[in-house]
């Protein structure tokens, strides 16, 4: 009797939270991206499984090196048009100006390409002592050209993915991120049972995130077309001149953070195989893919959420902003506790049945980054919620900070406790991040509520 009342309330509160347009249009979006998430979750778990099998610990580190010094070198560089574009094209759809909407995506683009062509020339640089000094073998440094062909076809990708978010086209990535995912998958597949090594397993990656990519720029391209004319390019960007600075200051606050975030999360492997080798580096990926598995279905959220929220602060609509991010908490915080007792559990099992024993020494630093991310997946909404409050610089204030006591522990603690110390560290960084940006954040709606309120009271 008292488990169907239970069941009966659970029942009647989910009904309660999806009565909601604000939260039924974040889940249905987001639903749309889990699908891809959980489809190429499952297929790069596979790939992934068949890559370990293939390659050993040691060659799986130094796939894992490869690719993530590409994306690092990347985002260097990169300055997040995608979230540029979010914001601020989103504000003049709102306000139904087409043309300056156009303007910002034409901006966007030009800014990413030449950001993207400049990466792609750190790469060919660089290559070399990537090779020596973090897969330590000089020899595999045209792998790291190789996959640097990624960049090229991500020339715009970023920009076109925003403007496709903006517009409610989240089923459409869903599909050409399925798309990508199976290609990739079917490469692997064929290059396991060919024994085609890793320049075969690089090939596939490369192969599958290039078509992936080059999709979503063409999507992105008929939506313009579609939402603003044939001839939007030609929109003068002289139109944003007052909102240059503005701008710039966005770019370049959201750049530092993602540079930022190189240091204390996108470049895990790579301190560690500088640190401790290839061998480690495999493990330490390991153990990454299987964390990833608490936050499959709460990485679309963020994208998700990011368009609603920029909606509610153009339209001063705060209540609807806090509901936003109290009923998204609930959501992620349960699913990632779900998810954290199942993997500490049956972790070992897992490894041990599906990688092979050899990547049991991952276990340990499994555990300590589900501890990790249980705060950080409760609250995945930090980071664009003060995005669409305009508080670009206070998450990259915040990680620069916490990055200096990182590097000074990756430097002190990794060469002596290995991967494990680098797992603790990036556990310890969420918790940290996590709290300090949701006071922030209580702070500044409660200013921003006031200010509304005042401003209306005013005008009566």
């Amino acid at each position: 009797m008292k488990l169907k009342s239970a069941t009966t309330w659970l029942q009647g509160k989910f009904e309660l939270l999806f009565q909601n347009e604000l939260v039924r249009r974040i889940v249905q979006n987001s639903g749309y991206l889990f699908s891809t998430t959980g489809i190429s979750a499952a297929a790069s778990m596979v790939g992934g499984i068949l890559s370990a099998r293939l390659l050993g610990a040691a060659g799986f580190g130094t796939l894992g090196t490869i690719i993530l010094f590409t994306s690092t070198i990347n985002n260097l560089a990169s300055f997040r048009m995608g979230e540029l574009v979010v914001k601020y094209v989103g504000y003049f759809t709102e306000h139904e100006d087409r043309q300056q909407a156009a303007a910002i995506f034409k901006l966007a683009a030009l800014f990413e390409m030449l950001a993207s062509l400049v990466a792609f020339g750190l790469i060919l640089l660089l290559a070399p002592l990537g090779a020596k000094y973090f897969a330590k073998d000089p020899e595999t440094a045209p792998l790291f050209v190789l996959y640097g062909l990624i960049v090229l076809a991500n020339l715009i990708a970023e920009s076109s993915t925003g403007l496709l978010q903006i517009f409610d086209r989240f089923r459409r990535l869903a599909g050409l991120n399925i798309i990508q995912s199976m290609v990739t998958l079917l490469l692997i597949v064929i290059t396991f049972f060919s024994n085609g090594g890793l320049p075969g397993i690089l090939i596939a990656y490369l192969v599958g995130k290039m078509i992936g990519a080059i999709a979503i720029t063409i999507a992105a391209l008929v939506e313009a077309s579609r939402r603003w004319g044939a001839g939007w390019w030609r929109t003068s960007l002289v139109l944003l001149r007052p909102k240059w600075r503005e701008l710039a200051q966005f770019a370049v606050s959201t750049n530092m953070s993602a540079t930022i975030s190189l240091v204390t999360k996108d470049s895990e492997v790579l301190w560690v195989s500088l640190l401790r080798g290839p061998v480690e580096a495999g493990y330490y990926k390991l153990a990454l893919a299987l964390a990833n598995m608490v936050q499959m279905p709460i990485e679309p959220l963020p994208q998700a959420t990011y368009p609603e929220l920029s909606r509610q602060v153009a339209r001063d609509q705060w209540a609807n902003f806090r509901y936003i991010l109290r009923q998204g908490s609930r959501l992620a915080g349960t699913y990632s506790i779900i998810m954290t007792l199942f993997l500490v559990l049956f972790g070992k099992f897992l490894i041990s049945f599906l990688y092979s024993p050899e990547f049991l020494p991952a276990y340990p630093a499994l555990v300590i980054l589900l501890a990790g991310l249980l705060v950080a997946n409760t609250f995945y909404w930090r980071r664009v919620a003060l995005l669409a409050l305009g508080r670009a610089d206070f998450p990259a204030k915040v990680n620069f900070v916490l990055a200096v006591f990182k590097i000074i522990g990756i430097l002190l603690l990794v060469p002596q406790f290995g991967f494990v110390a680098s797992a603790a560290l990036l556990a310890g960084f969420y918790w940290i991040g996590s709290l300090i940006s949701v006071v922030k954040i209580r702070s500044l709606i409660s200013q921003r509520e006031r200010a509304t309120q005042a401003r209306v009271a005013g005008a009566r």
